[in-house]
């Protein structure tokens, strides 16, 4: 008989942090407390666990625990100091933040959080329940990437304030009405000892991870194919990053996967249609069997 929990109003937030194996710190933050029932949020490059917030909060008063945590090199998790970052690393900190729970989790990646889900799903086959890829498959559009990067590579000085980096945000995306609270661009910033505001993610896994990343489309249509748990991919019609071909592409190696679409959003998909991205993800956990 499945337990009927009464889901709650407004989930508060639990802050821990995660060493892994090789002794880098993770942030992590958690929403809810449903034993059984866990979600781990994985945030695209250059993000932070902050972008997962609303969603992370919606399916905690649906009775899901919702852990969200911040990749090596971002935010408030540990940086190495050698630099020396590679996408197996990222793959390893999903495993162990997916093993901390208390039952194997529904994991949700974006963009490089996709990524590293594909891997983990394709490498342990019992690490997580489900996968929700949300503007990502394993072949990517070289363009879309390359527009991302750049934007990234555009301010190695950082900024002279919140204002200033509002408006180069802002005519990145453009197509968004809304501009971020000081608060969430201040959890993207950090003042360096010059008073400068820089992004905070580690500028050297730009490199690292961006040339690895390139290598390791191989690997990971590979990984597609070992994919058994439920799958949900779910992407923007506006996005420059996946495209009719990638997608095609990712449900022939994983059949079973199911495909749904988000009107007029792009890339940042849960950032430019929230209530919609949600409304989807939140139809796919009901669909799963609750433990």
């Amino acid at each position: 008989m499945v337990e009927l929990r009464d889901p709650i109003a407004e989930p508060a937030a639990r802050q821990t942090r995660l060493q892994t194996a090789d002794g880098v710190e993770l942030a992590l933050e958690e929403f809810g407390d449903f034993p059984g029932s866990e979600i781990v949020y994985a945030h695209g490059f250059g993000q932070t666990r902050q972008a997962w917030l609303a969603c992370a909060r919606a399916t905690a008063k649906a009775g899901w625990t919702s852990t969200l945590y911040d990749a090596r090199g971002h935010g408030q998790s540990g940086w190495l100091k050698s630099g020396d970052y590679s996408v197996d690393q990222l793959v390893d900190d999903l495993r162990q933040v997916c093993a901390s729970r208390s039952q194997a989790p529904v994991v949700v990646g974006a963009s490089m959080g996709g990524l590293v889900g594909i891997a983990l799903a394709g490498q342990a086959l019992e690490a997580c329940r489900a996968l929700i890829l949300v503007d990502i498959t394993p072949r990517w559009e070289t363009a879309g990437v390359e527009r991302i990067l750049a934007f990234m590579r555009a301010h190695p000085q950082g900024f002279s304030s919140l204002d200033e980096a509002a408006e180069i945000i802002a005519g990145y995306l453009p197509h968004r009405t809304r501009r971020k609270s000081p608060e969430r661009l201040g959890s993207l910033l950090i003042a360096d000892t010059n008073g400068r505001l820089r992004w905070h993610w580690d500028p050297r896994m730009l490199e690292s991870i961006a040339h690895d990343g390139v290598s390791h489309q191989a690997d990971l249509m590979q990984a597609a194919t070992r994919i058994r748990v439920p799958t949900l991919l779910i992407s923007g019609s506006a996005s420059d990053v996946v495209s009719e071909s990638t997608i095609a592409e990712f449900l022939h190696l994983v059949p079973h996967a199911r495909h749904a679409v988000v009107e007029q959003a792009t890339h940042m998909v849960a950032g430019d249609e929230n209530t919609r991205f949600a409304g989807l993800v939140q139809r796919f956990l009901d669909e799963l069997p609750r433990n």
